[in-house]
């Protein structure tokens, strides 16, 4: 396995974890339990997602390109240009 991404919040890595397992990539989240505890530990670097080294390059893909997806035109409110609201 290979820790291959640290998404900043729970909600991120549960979407992510499965848009990777959507593709057929096992995914699996370290430091979902330390989240009680953000109070009295540093918020970087709790959370880590790893997915076998097989899968590990094509992860990677998905995740950069989530990371890089832009709103559709029309889909964005006029009052906040350039983001998208789910």
């Amino acid at each position: 396995m290979q820790r291959i991404y640290e998404p900043e919040s729970l909600l991120e890595a549960e979407l992510l974890i499965g848009m990777l397992r959507s593709e057929g990539i096992q995914a699996h989240l370290s430091g979902r339990d330390l989240m009680g505890a953000v109070g009295e530990l540093p918020m970087q670097g709790l959370l880590g997602l790893a997915v076998p080294d097989a899968q590990a390059e094509y992860a990677r893909q998905l995740i950069a390109a989530y990371n890089g997806a832009q709103p559709l035109p029309g889909d964005e409110p006029e009052s906040l240009p350039g983001i998208l609201i789910c």
